[in-house]
């Protein structure tokens, strides 16, 4: 046991300012803060590999909707499957069952991860793409999202770690999790950092390493690997969040982590027999009419 030194008083209120009934929260700001930095990244891909405006934002704005169907269907289909049924607008609505407006409570990364790949395999069809070149550079801004996300976490005080006595330890004083004085892990510090880290290695691996050429698979088998591992193992060190996940041995977000571990290590293997596959998007040219 690490005795305590130090501690962190995490006292911040999850709002940031209410206007009347009407109130703005960090986590959606920091939720829409890691879209718009994502954007800005891919933007500067798509300049780099020559592609255009129009393709950008069409992809961009459905990436962001069935990134938020993925992440609220996953969360009731996973985490709380009878309020699927007995609420089922509430994974699309940001209102409770007698339409206050709470917001988007309950997010499942794996569904967001899920959907993306359904939705990028089928966009990669539709316009001619190699799914896996597509794949590989939205993986390469989807870490900057997923850490504002972890930071909005932090800020609205959920999510939280286990009790602990590490002198790095926070005291949530939102949020309901036992008495004052508890401390714990800021486990959602822990992924952020994670997420941010890997972040700047895409970063440079695509801008400076690689210079746009990337083996098919490689960056979506990178992120899958370390976000699940981190995941999986930041998850010993979390609070349970549903009743159903007390004593459990693994819980329901580490049985969900194993499968996207499992294949983001085979797209690492692939990518490596076949490191000379680096395939390549040329984008047709809008067809002229004739007069």
């Amino acid at each position: 046991m690490f005795p305590i030194l130090n501690y962190i008083t995490w006292s911040i209120p999850p709002e940031l300012f209410s206007l009347g009934s009407f109130s703005v929260r960090w986590y959606g700001l920091l939720l829409a803060l890691g879209f718009f930095l994502a954007y800005l990244t891919l933007s500067n891909i798509f300049k780099t590999e020559k592609l255009s405006q129009q393709l950008l934002d069409k992809l961009s704005i459905w990436c962001i909707v069935w990134t938020i169907v993925g992440l609220r269907l996953a969360h009731f289909l996973f985490y709380e499957p009878q309020e699927l049924l007995k609420h089922p607008l509430q994974v699309i609505l940001p209102f409770d069952a007698d339409w206050n407006f709470i917001g988007y409570q309950g997010l499942a990364s794996h569904g967001a991860v899920i959907a993306l790949i359904l939705f990028l395999t089928y966009f990669a069809w539709k316009h001619k793409m190699n799914a896996l070149w597509l794949l590989d550079r939205l993986c390469i801004v989807i870490p900057i999202a997923a850490a504002m996300v972890r930071l909005g976490n932090l800020m609205n005080h959920e999510i939280v770690g286990s009790i602990t006595e590490v002198p790095w330890a926070f005291n949530f004083i939102y949020g309901g999790y036992g008495v004052a004085d508890t401390l714990r892990h800021p486990a959602q510090l822990y992924e952020s950092l994670v997420y941010f880290a890997l972040y700047i290695f895409m970063l440079i691996y695509y801008f400076k390493i690689t210079k746009g050429n990337i083996p098919a698979g490689r960056t979506m088998g990178i992120l899958l690997t370390v976000i699940f591992t981190a995941r999986f193992f930041i998850e010993f060190v979390k609070e349970v969040q549903v009743q159903n996940e007390i004593g459990m041995t693994l819980n329901i977000g580490q049985w969900l982590s194993i499968p996207f571990i499992i294949i983001g290590l085979g797209l690492l293997v692939y990518s490596f027999i076949n490191k000379n596959n680096i395939p390549h998007y040329v984008e047709p040219k809008p067809k002229t009419s004739s007069k």
